[in-house]
């Protein structure tokens, strides 16, 4: 290891990917485990090598890997890094809540509908006919994967999850290619926003359940799909049973609204000097407030010939942004303030 450096150079590049807490301990070990499986023993072959091999594609990604699962801190990381994963961790279940919510919501107009457990009729406006034909059936059994999957991240089966997740995505993503090619969206799916934002980016972000992340609070999350159902679909299916469908905001409204109300929910502990913890949920619900209002921002484009639409959507933006600056200061705190990891084993908040 003492002739040209050039490898040993190439390895400490790739290695620049780590947090610098975690490469100042353990660079230098890395690199020599690094260049001993390269080394020969042979004088002129390994000469060779230090000048002009390079760092295979495995350890790239697999260095890629530790220092997403790094930057994602667990238990035992850097306060900073705990902050972060914990946050990533708590917003990618909110996100794939929104997507049980939407499945559980699915399958309840489908009881109604065929008056299931002796239920009446539901009004015309509400009936929904069985999937009939490839793509419905294939959206109605992906938005009824989102509640299995919800369940599986919860319960701590991350790889299980983390499988089902891509596999659920790949449809939306196909119907979104042939609308490239032709043109036309296969009905119901759903516009390059929505899978980028919603599907594409929390399935990535799963990387933060990894082995070492403390588990969820399991009841709490799995009482919010029912409860999310409650407090925002039963009030949904009432207006559209009623006929005032005009009252509702459109899906990315929804989505600002309730991001607003959370964040406003959450200032007095944000502000309260002796509350702990709260820097993680107030870095959440930021990280939530970006995605939707990315989304937000994507669906302007509808109401562009639509001045009142187009005035509300951007109201419902303002709003988001407006409640969600005020939870940003402890959010920021948060890298430096937050409590310290949770042994293993702790239920994390």
């Amino acid at each position: 290891m003492s002739g040209d450096p050039g490898l040993e150079r190439r390895y400490r590049q790739v290695l620049r990917l780590l947090p610098g807490y975690y490469r100042q301990r353990w660079e230098e070990d890395m690199v020599a485990a690094f260049l001993d499986s390269w080394l020969t023993g042979d004088p002129e072959d390994d000469d060779a090598i230090l000048e002009f091999c390079k760092p295979t594609w495995p350890e790239v990604a697999s260095v890629a890997a530790l220092a997403a699962r790094l930057y994602l801190g667990a238990t035992g990381a850097p306060r900073r890094y705990f902050a972060w994963g914990q946050a990533v961790r708590n917003a990618v279940l909110a996100v794939i809540l929104v997507h049980a919510v939407l499945g559980l919501e699915m399958l309840v107009r489908t009881a109604w509908s065929r008056r299931l457990f002796g239920l009446p009729a539901p009004p015309a406006s509400l009936a929904v006919l069985s999937p009939g034909g490839v793509l419905p059936t294939v959206f109605y059994v992906v938005n009824v994967a989102w509640i299995v999957i919800f369940a599986a991240l919860v319960l701590g089966h991350h790889r299980t999850a983390r499988i089902l997740a891509v596999l659920t995505i790949v449809p939306d993503l196909v119907a979104l290619l042939q609308a490239q090619l032709t043109g036309v969206v296969p009905a119901p799916f759903g516009p390059w926003a929505w899978w980028v934002l919603f599907n594409l980016v929390p399935v990535a972000a799963m990387t933060a359940f990894h082995r070492d992340a403390p588990p969820a609070a399991r009841l709490p999350w799995l009482l919010a799909l029912p409860a999310g159902y409650l407090l925002v679909y039963v009030p949904v299916l009432a207006l559209e049973a009623t006929g005032n469908v005009a009252w509702l905001p459109d899906f990315s409204g929804l989505l600002c609204v309730l991001a607003a109300l959370a964040c406003l929910a959450h200032v007095p502990r944000a502000w309260s000097r002796r509350a702990t913890g709260s820097g993680v949920w107030s870095l959440t619900l930021v990280l939530l407030a970006a995605v939707f209002g990315a989304f937000r921002i994507a669906t302007l484009g509808a109401y562009v010939h639509d001045p009142h639409l187009l005035t509300v959507s951007l109201a419902e933006l303002v709003i988001l942004v407006a409640a969600a600056a005020l939870v940003a200061p402890d959010a920021a705190r948060a890298q430096a303030a937050t409590p310290a990891p949770p042994s293993p084993g702790t239920i994390a908040a």
